[in-house]
């Protein structure tokens, strides 16, 4: 009788535990909050939930105010992700500047996050124009290396990485006859400083990702995954013609530790929510593990 119970219990102790692998193995791959803005602003647990609901693991969040992470204290970001069995990755921290570093990588620490990202040039040293939307960084390119540099040394002594992340405008020649990323590859200091490359901003500049890869190996710990329609639109990924599959094949030569989807607007009719569903699956059809 009492083999029977143990049989009984030893059975259902292993289908939990199946159970349990299987639900942890439903859960692949990142998203960043940015896409899904508008409803953090509003929810960010419900948001957080849904994303988790959704299956993804890891998450790249963007808002950080007074010591907080969409309201939330770094303490209650890092425990409320961990219970949807969220990992926060990355952030891009769009405010740093050199005096305020040490205290931004104290609270990204404290958040639970890795990495630590510059997602423009930081300290102004970028133009936004509102009516047509678009960017463009300073000609003193030398400049801003030394400010990444600097910021840099001061996330990795507090035990984060830093990253660059591109936009299309970096790979412009400027007035001085200097490509920014690539004098920013060759002068930031991979001990320090890596990047965070953005695919669809790539292809967007008329370069190739893989090229980049070839050029600098190793420099590229996560990628930003999201699609070109045929009006060079984002788009979810699998939705576009951008060639993920060749991309894929070479990220160990990138260097990649992550990747995150990301669709920065959505159109005809679609929600955010629908549209990383929809990346989901794409990253599926790609091979995206």
């Amino acid at each position: 009788m009492k083999k029977s119970l143990f049989a009984k219990v030893l059975a259902v102790v292993l289908m939990l535990s199946m159970s349990s692998s299987v639900f942890a193995q439903k859960k692949w791959g990142g998203m960043t909050l940015y896409t899904v803005r508008n409803e953090m602003g509003k929810d960010p647990k419900q948001t957080l939930k849904e994303v988790a609901d959704l299956g993804y693991k890891y998450i790249e969040a963007v808002d950080y105010k007074d010591g907080k992470f969409y309201g939330l204290t770094p303490a209650e970001f890092k425990s409320y992700t961990k219970s949807l069995g969220l990992t926060p990755i990355s952030i891009h921290m769009g405010s740093m500047t050199v005096d305020n570093a040490d205290q931004l990588a104290d609270d990204v620490k404290a958040a639970g996050f890795e990495y630590f990202i510059a997602p423009v040039p930081p300290m102004g040293m970028f133009t936004f124009d509102r009516e047509t939307r678009s960017l463009a960084m300073t000609d003193d390119v030398e400049g801003l290396t030394e400010v990444l540099n600097t910021i840099a040394r001061k996330v990795s002594a507090k035990g984060l990485k830093f990253l660059y992340h591109n936009h299309n405008f970096e790979f412009v020649e400027n007035k001085n006859g200097i490509v920014p990323i690539d004098y920013m590859l060759e002068n930031l200091d991979p001990k320090y400083v890596n990047f965070q490359m953005d695919l669809y901003w790539v292809t967007k500049a008329g370069a190739d990702p893989v090229e980049y890869f070839t050029r600098y190996p190793g420099r590229f710990k996560i990628w930003h995954v999201k699609d070109m329609d045929d009006e060079g639109r984002f788009a979810p990924v699998g939705q576009g013609n951008i060639d993920f599959g060749k991309i894929l094949a070479n990220r160990k030569l990138s260097g990649m530790k992550y990747y995150i989807v990301e669709q920065d607007q959505v159109f005809d009719g679609m929600t955010p929510m629908e549209a990383i569903k929809l990346s989901r699956e794409g990253l599926i059809k790609f091979g995206f593990k």
